[in-house]
């Protein structure tokens, strides 16, 4: 994903640069430009799980009795009105249970996407926990294992608590939970 990325933004021969050089703008070097990593980092992420969550959702949606849009069509409800009361309360679990998913990974950002979006010019502002633990635990000499490993513990406990927080809090709003 990061390789199809990088051929896009490519500051010489990316599309997304050769779109920009047609309207007359100037070339951006996406990825040597530290205040843009972050908007990179959000939208390859958008753009990496669009399929995957369409797939769960339209499984969800499939699910759905049609019955239910049949009545409320016959009741005279349009198009909106059924999205909101039929579609959005039949999808609510999952999406609850996706949410609190998600969120046990808050403090984990996917190490092998930053580390291979990281070079020397956006080092400043792409330096996360996974890839800080990597460069104090083994790249760096001499390697603190130690110190690496306690690093990564403590994220994983704050992702424990986050989830069970989440999961706690769902569970007393919306009757939903993982357990």
């Amino acid at each position: 994903m990061v390789g199809i990325m990088l051929q896009f933004l490519n500051p010489r021969f990316g599309i997304i640069n050769n779109i920009i050089d047609i309207f007359h703008g100037e070339r951006i070097n996406f990825m040597g430009e530290s205040k843009l990593f972050t908007s990179v980092y959000v939208w390859s992420g958008v753009w990496q799980y669009f399929g995957w969550n369409s797939i769960i959702y339209l499984a969800v949606l499939s699910g759905i009795s049609p019955e239910l849009h049949e009545a409320a069509k016959i009741d005279g409800a349009n198009r909106f009105k059924r999205v909101m009361y039929i579609d959005i309360p039949g999808i609510m679990p999952t999406m609850i249970v996706l949410l609190i998913m998600n969120c046990g990974q808050i403090m984990t950002v996917g190490f092998e996407k930053i580390f291979l979006m990281q070079n020397s010019l956006n080092l400043s502002v792409s330096q996360v926990i996974s890839t800080y633990v990597y460069t104090v635990g083994i790249k760096q000499l001499p390697s603190e294992f130690s110190y690496g490993t306690a690093i990564d513990l403590f994220n994983s406990v704050i992702n424990l608590i986050i989830i069970v927080t989440v999961n706690k809090i769902s569970q007393k709003v919306s009757e939903t939970s993982l357990w």
